[in-house]
């Protein structure tokens, strides 16, 4: 079944990197946007990817508290939140499970992480595959940097700020837990 066919819900919550707004269908989450100053913003996010929506709230108040953790700092485990990857192709899935298995306050260079995915001569593909990553946080891109000096790109809340702000964030909380 196609994404387009599917029925989704959408539900909006507050957290510490700002409104959060989810699409999900069934128990699987296809969609996250954070970042936002209010709901009518983060739901005006997702409307501008014309992403059909047709009810509101409910869906897994355990994962969407992980998620609000997770914004607050907190060193949560998010790889059991079942996902929904869409019309991907096998390496970005390969490239997304692999990304999932990068360590909470641990990084990754491109290189390594195609390597991980198996296309070891892969890092621009998995930068590709990274900006196209519409589960931010659950996926962790944001771990995701290059082989040279600094970050890198982040697409997601106020973009290289934001991936900054994550990365303080998970060394801090690993450090306060050593």
């Amino acid at each position: 079944m196609t994404t387009a066919m599917k029925q989704f819900v959408v539900e909006t919550f507050p957290s510490d990197l700002g409104w959060m707004a989810i699409i999900t269908e069934g128990e699987y989450l296809v969609r996250l946007t954070f970042g936002h100053r209010n709901p009518k913003d983060a739901m005006a996010h997702l409307a501008a990817e014309r992403v059909r929506v047709t009810g509101d709230g409910g869906w897994n108040a355990d994962a969407t508290a992980k998620l609000q953790a997770f914004a607050r700092g907190d060193a949560v485990d998010l790889t059991d939140i079942p996902l929904d990857l869409g019309d991907v192709t096998d390496f970005q899935r390969r490239v997304f499970e692999a990304c999932r298995r990068i360590p909470h306050g641990e990084t990754m260079t491109y290189g390594e992480l195609a390597s991980r995915a198996g296309t070891p001569r892969g890092a621009r593909a998995v930068g590709n595959a990274m900006a196209r990553n519409n589960l931010p946080l659950v996926i962790p891109c944001h771990r995701v940097v290059p082989a040279g000096q600094g970050i890198g790109e982040y697409s997601a809340g106020e973009g290289r700020r934001t991936k900054l702000r994550l990365l303080e964030a998970e060394a801090s909380s690993m450090a306060g837990s050593r």
